[in-house]
């Protein structure tokens, strides 16, 4: 090959990278937080928000809905778990709905925090005693997911990170050996 062969052949390449990018832009082909591609409707992110918000409330710190938690988990579980995770996770949504209305006679939606909160601290206990007999080939407990991705979706985003955890913009040196009073806030990376 003589190089204006090596030279038509990379500008071919590159041109096709070019052109294929510009193509793969202009369909429409963008993610978006509201975009679930049909695993959840609207109601079932807005009832992920408020297991979220349940789980994490708003104290003196931001809550999981201002982190935006609800739409972070579905877009978690749509994109990043596997389908037979999928599938225990939806289902175990409808579930855990079924089961409220069953014990409380409304809806998880329209139900006060403190049933909320007795129902899912109950439920806790449940993936707790699951996780414990379960054998490594069975899927996990959908609540012990559910209570994964709010702290994961809490505590990386810019709320969590910042408002809930001590946060250093800039870190100066290291300190290896920083005195820890009981009720310090832990550090955001």
């Amino acid at each position: 090959m003589n190089r204006r062969e090596a030279i038509a052949k990379v500008a071919w390449i590159m041109g096709g990278a070019v052109i294929g990018a510009e193509l793969f832009l202009s369909t429409g082909c963008s993610s978006s937080q509201n975009s679930n591609d049909g695993l959840f409707n609207a109601d079932q992110v807005r009832l992920l928000e408020e297991i979220a918000e349940t789980i994490l409330p708003e104290t003196t710190t931001p809550g999981a809905r201002a982190a935006g938690v609800g739409a972070f988990i579905a877009l978690m579980v749509k994109d990043c778990y596997a389908r037979e995770d999928q599938a225990v996770f939806t289902k175990g949504l409808s579930t855990l709905e079924n089961k409220f209305k069953e014990q409380y006679g409304q809806s998880f939606m329209s139900s006060d925090q403190a049933k909320r909160t007795n129902f899912l601290t109950a439920l806790d206990r449940e993936q707790k005693e699951f996780s414990r007999v379960k054998k490594p080939d069975e899927p996990n407990h959908y609540f012990s997911m559910m209570k994964q991705l709010t702290l994961l979706g809490f505590f990386t985003s810019e709320v969590g990170a910042t408002q809930a955890l001590r946060y250093l913009p800039v870190p100066g040196k290291f300190d290896g050996c920083i005195p820890y009073k009981k009720g310090d806030r832990a550090w955001a990376l």
